[in-house]
C-alpha cells in the first residue's frame, strides 16, 4: 500500500470486480482509455485473479485509488491509477488515470496519485521514464500530467476517432 496525504494507492482486490465492472463499461469513458467493447464479468475476474502476479509478469499494474477517511483508514475508492507496457530493460511505463468518481475531480486527488506512483516508480522498480498519450481535446489531462512534471515530448496525429473526427495525440513523458 502506498499512502499520500489524502489518498493510498492499493492493489486491486475481488470486491473492486463489479466497481471495475461498471467503470470500464461507462462508454462515456471509452473514447479516452480507447475501449471499443463492452468487458463482462468474467474478464473483470480474470484481471483481478492475474493482478497478484509481480509487474516484470505481467507488464503491467493497477492500483486502485483510495480516498482516505479523517481517520487515515480505509475510504472510497475514487478510480484507478495504472502502470503498462513496463520495459525493464529501458527503465519505462506508460501512465494511465481514472477519477472515476465526478465528485473527486479537481480535487488534487489524481495529482497526488500521480506523484505517488512516480515516486514507487522511481524508487521502487527504479524506472526511468513515464510516458502517457493524451487527447488534444482532453485539456484536464493535459494540465493535470504538466503538474505532475510531464512535459510534451511528441504529437501522434490522427491518432483517435472521435464523433466521426480524428483527433491528435499528445505525448508527454517524466525522466527521472
Amino acid at each position: 500500500m502506498i499512502r499520500g496525504t489524502r489518498i493510498r494507492l492499493r492493489a486491486i482486490e475481488p470486491n473492486d470486480i463489479d466497481l471495475m465492472y461498471h467503470w470500464e463499461n461507462n462508454v462515456d469513458i471509452w473514447p479516452l482509455s480507447g475501449t471499443t467493447q463492452p468487458f463482462s464479468k468474467k474478464t473483470m475476474i480474470d484481471f483481478v485473479e492475474n493482478s497478484h502476479n509481480d509487474i516484470y509478469i505481467n507488464k503491467q499494474l493497477r492500483l486502485a485509488i483510495e480516498k482516505m477517511n479523517s481517520d487515515s483508514q480505509n475510504g472510497q475508492t475514487i478510480g484507478y491509477i495504472d502502470l503498462f507496457d513496463f520495459d525493464p530493460t529501458n527503465r519505462r511505463a506508460g501512465v494511465g488515470i481514472l477519477i472515476a468518481d465526478t465528485d473527486s475531480r479537481r480535487q488534487g486527488f489524481g495529482l497526488e496519485a500521480i506523484e505517488l506512483l512516480c515516486k514507487y516508480g522511481a524508487d521502487i522498480i527504479h524506472l526511468h521514464q513515464l510516458f502517457c498519450n493524451v487527447h488534444e481535446n482532453n485539456q484536464a489531462s493535459i494540465n493535470l500530467f504538466k503538474a505532475a512534471g510531464f512535459s510534451k515530448c511528441g504529437q501522434l496525429s490522427d491518432w483517435s476517432l472521435q464523433n466521426g473526427n480524428w483527433v491528435n495525440a499528445i505525448v508527454m513523458q517524466r525522466i527521472f
